[in-house]
């Protein structure tokens, strides 16, 4: 990247364009670099890698105290990175920020997060990408996370990633004097506790409310979710791969002949 350039940043969301933490995380990265936001124009979190087929999707603007902000998308996060890149910038930006995310998107929940979808998607695009969450769905405050995004974009733009690698961040809702650092660590065993509610409408038919609580399963600050519910930021190499490659030789002499 040319140094006397701004570098382009494409920020993103799954919590819609009126979330919060993507307001701060816009204002953050617009101090280092040339900002665009294509966010879903509705919250769409847990929508993992989903995109919209058979569906028309639209372009619409969003304006913040009459000024325009940003560009919203009728459809999921990973939506939105396409449509940004074939339709609304006119060409590959140098960096694509999502978040900064209500909730935790530690050990299981990186499997269903559309946070941290968007930015898999743009290193499908082979863009460098960043996914950041807050953890906690109340009093949130995201001065530090902020703060804390912009740092690691800049240290990204400089360094770079792997081309099949996002980073995919944790921060602790507290002041940031409370935060014990930072810690590079790997995707928890950690999963949900699951619970379905049953209740009945009006008319005595059946619905139901889908909940849980994520049981920690790690005792050490290797693991994301352990780390970030003792102070620290977590940032955890996610990698497009899925392949479980210790398994390959293993399964290839079971003998699967048709």
């Amino acid at each position: 990247m040319n140094s006397d350039r701004k570098p382009s940043i494409l920020v993103c969301n799954d919590d819609g364009i009126q979330g919060e933490g993507l307001h701060v995380l816009a204002a953050s990265m617009k101090k280092i670099g040339a900002v665009t936001v294509v966010a879903p124009s509705e919250p769409r979190s847990g929508m993992g890698h989903a995109m919209t087929l058979g569906i028309p999707l639209r372009i619409g603007e969003y304006r913040k105290n009459s000024r325009f902000f940003g560009f919203t998308v009728s459809g999921t996060p990973v939506d939105c990175i396409k449509v940004a890149l074939s339709h609304i910038l006119p060409e590959k930006p140098d960096l694509i920020v999502s978040g900064i995310n209500y909730g935790s998107n530690t050990a299981t929940n990186t499997l269903y997060s559309g946070t941290v979808a968007a930015a898999l998607e743009g290193v499908i695009q082979h863009i460098p990408s960043l996914a950041f969450s807050l953890t906690t769905y109340e009093n949130a405050d995201f001065t530090y996370a902020g703060k804390f995004a912009r740092k690691l974009a800049r240290k990204v733009l400089k360094e770079g990633l792997p081309s099949d690698t996002i980073l995919s961040v944790n921060i602790p809702n507290v002041p940031e004097s409370e935060i014990q650092g930072v810690a590079v660590t790997a995707q928890g065993r950690s999963r949900w506790a699951e619970d379905t509610i049953e209740r009945d409408d009006m008319y005595g038919n059946p619905y139901y409310w889908l909940s849980g609580k994520l049981r920690l399963l790690d005792d050490e600050t290797l693991y994301d979710e352990y780390a970030v519910r003792r102070n620290y930021v977590s940032v955890t190499p996610v990698a497009i791969d899925m392949t479980n490659h210790d398994e390959l030789k293993r399964i290839g002499k079971w003998n699967l002949k048709k």
